[in-house]
């Protein structure tokens, strides 16, 4: 099995803030699949299908939002991981979020690395004790005004970026799939040189 992680924080509060951009990548990808995300298990929303692959076997993934808050993200994953039947973290396990470090809309899918200062991520790597793990990383810009990273990401989109959002939550989607599908390297090969839209004025 596949376990694809959208990190976020639960509840209204959050609901459309930068943070939880990982929420909603994972939500279009189970929409866009008919992936029911209705179970309660591992402290989080959990849903599990089925992917066509190219070589027509098909391929049992399971999705989760943890719904512990961000900065606990690593206890609702390890838990899924121990009792789902995910053979090798390192090509099994992806996870979706939000960087500041990226223009907004921008996508990168890496195969490994650090946390980058990304409190889910931190929490993450600590409760595994491994950081060689894919994840696709979701850019949100950093703000012109003064504002601190923690009160940006905490912020809402624009209006602008809000009208731009869905057609870069289904590129996402669709770098996904290709990750799970036809590997991380070749998904890399493609949607790391995916375009953004020009950079809307956060004020």
């Amino acid at each position: 099995m596949k376990l694809v992680v959208g990190l976020g924080n639960p509840g209204p509060r959050y609901a459309g803030t930068r943070h939880n951009v990982g929420f909603r990548i994972v939500e279009r990808f189970a929409a866009e699949r008919r992936i029911a995300l209705d179970a309660r298990r591992f402290d989080g929303r959990f849903g599990r299908g089925r992917l066509a692959t190219p070589g027509g076997e098909p391929l049992d993934v399971g999705l989760l939002l943890p719904e512990t808050f961000m900065n606990r993200s690593g206890e609702c994953v390890r838990e899924a991981l121990r009792n789902l039947p995910v053979d090798d973290v390192a090509q099994d396990l992806l996870v979706a979020f939000d960087d500041v470090d990226l223009p907004f809309g921008r996508l990168r899918l890496r195969a490994g690395g650090g946390a980058g200062g990304h409190r889910g991520l931190t929490d993450l790597i600590a409760c595994l004790g491994r950081e060689d793990f894919a994840r696709l990383r979701f850019g949100v810009g950093r703000p012109v005004l003064p504002i601190d990273t923690a009160g940006w990401v905490l912020s809402r989109f624009s209006a602008e970026e809000e009208a731009a959002l869905g057609e870069r939550l289904g590129a996402a989607s669709s770098a996904l799939e290709a990750a799970l599908t036809l590997g991380v390297a070749a998904a890399m090969n493609r949607w790391n040189r995916d375009a953004a839209p020009p950079e809307a004025d956060p004020r």
